[in-house]
Formats: structure tokens, sequence, C-alpha cells
């Protein structure tokens, strides 16, 4: 009997756990990356490592930031881990500590030590480099690459604005140290950062529309006052005419 979860299960099972709506500009990533963990763990092939998850959790934080309620954003990252059953700190708490291993490190060193020189790679990063060198295996994913551009950036924040060549050089000597699919890894890193502007410029279109929206309807409350005020002037001005012509006459005797 085959008790392995399917990606509608998936899919349920988040919706349970965090039942308030998502905007439309950010589902599709929740739902993409939620789907795309759920078909790694269920592959044999598959094993866990804390790039991954450092890829996991930057996406995850670079995709969804603005999302408000902002409240939201801890909230829809537990029920994907809840779907998933898997537990969110761990995730969380092995990416920031890979992610603080390489802090301060110069890009130089960084990328020696992605490919497989760990020599005096810092901990945890070295034993992490060490373990997927050593697979018989290695299940090459996306989120992985994501990951390994999240501890270049730190270690150039400009890394994106090299010269393409300086960059494919690089990451060349990442994939070959790895032994990961080349080709593939450049270009999962190229539509990462092109998603990323992607994502920068719908946001600003969404927060446009909302600002219009708001001016539109602020609008529209004070005219609906305006016309409020003019009813309540005009009335009293008609009450004010009436009262005069009901007074009697000074000179009446």
């Amino acid at each position: 009997m085959n008790n392995v979860a399917t990606v509608s299960d998936t899919k349920r099972a988040f919706y349970t756990a965090h039942a308030r709506p998502i905007s439309p500009l950010y589902r599709r990533v929740v739902e993409e990356l939620m789907v795309e963990i759920h078909l790694l763990s269920v592959n044999s092939t598959f094993a866990y490592d804390p790039i991954y998850a450092l890829g996991i959790v930057t996406g995850y934080d670079r995709f969804m930031d603005g999302y408000r309620p902002e409240a939201d954003q801890a909230s829809i990252f537990q029920a994907i881990f809840s779907a998933l059953e898997a537990d969110a700190s761990h995730y969380r708490n092995d990416s920031q500590a890979l992610l603080k291993s390489a802090e301060g490190a110069e890009l130089e060193a960084v990328v020696g030590w992605l490919a497989g020189d760990t020599a005096t790679a810092p901990s945890p990063l070295k034993e992490t480099i060490d373990a997927i060198a050593q697979r018989s295996v290695f299940k090459y994913s996306r989120l992985f690459a994501i990951g390994v551009y999240t501890l270049l950036e730190q270690a150039d924040g400009e890394f994106s604005k090299r010269k393409e060549a300086d960059r494919n050089e690089i990451l060349s000597r990442i994939s070959t140290g790895l032994h990961l699919p080349e080709e593939k890894l450049q270009k999962d890193i190229e539509n990462y950062v092109r998603n990323l502007d992607n994502m920068v410029q719908a946001k600003a279109v969404m927060l446009e529309a909302i600002e219009a929206e708001r001016k539109k309807r602020e609008k529209r409350e004070q005219e609906k006052k305006d016309r409020a005020a003019a009813r309540a002037a005009k009335e009293e001005s008609k009450a004010a005419d009436e009262s005069k012509v009901d007074e009697p006459s000074a000179n009446a005797s």
C-alpha cells in the first residue's frame, strides 16, 4: 500500500493549516516552493543538506518580503512545513548557522570551499560540503543552487553585477568540485536573480494600484462628505428662511 502523500494532499494540508487568503501575487510563489520541496522529499535519491535549507529559507524570505499582513509571513512558512510534515525551525536554524559560519569571508575563500577545498572552511560549512562531496549520488535542485548563490552573495553583495564570464567561471569551479550540472547551476541562478527583479517590479505595480485605489476611495468619501455638508447647509438655510416667514411683523398691531 502506497502511503506517500501526493501534491494534492500537501496543498490541502497547507490550506488547512493556513486558512486565510493569500494575495494572488504571492500564492504562486508559495505553491511552487511547496510543490518543489514535496517532490524532492519523496525522491529516493534526494538527501537533505543545509545548503538546500538555505536556498529554501532565503528564497522564501526574499520573494515574500513586503507581504501584508506581515505576521502572515511566518504563519505561511510554518504552514508549508506543517503540510510537508517537516520542522520549519530545523530548516531555518540550519540555514542561519550555515550563513553565519561563512560570515565575513572573502569571495575567493567561499568559492574555494564550495568547490571542495574545505581544509580551512568553518563549521558547519565544512561538514556540509564534505558530506555532499562524499555522496555517490547527489540529487541537485534549484533550491540548492539558490543556497549556493546566497553564500556567494554574502561574500560579495555585488556578485550578480559581475561580468557574466566572471560569474560563470566561479560557478564552473564549484560545479567541477562538487560534480554539479554546470549549465543547470548557471541557469537556475540566473533565473532566480531575474525572478527576484521581476517580483520587485510586480510589487511596485501592486503598491501603485493599491495607492491609486486608496486615493479613489478617499476622494469618494470626501465627495460624500461634501454632498452631506451641502445638503445640511441647504436644509439649514431653508429652515432659516421658513423661520423668517413665520415671525410676526414688528409693525403689526
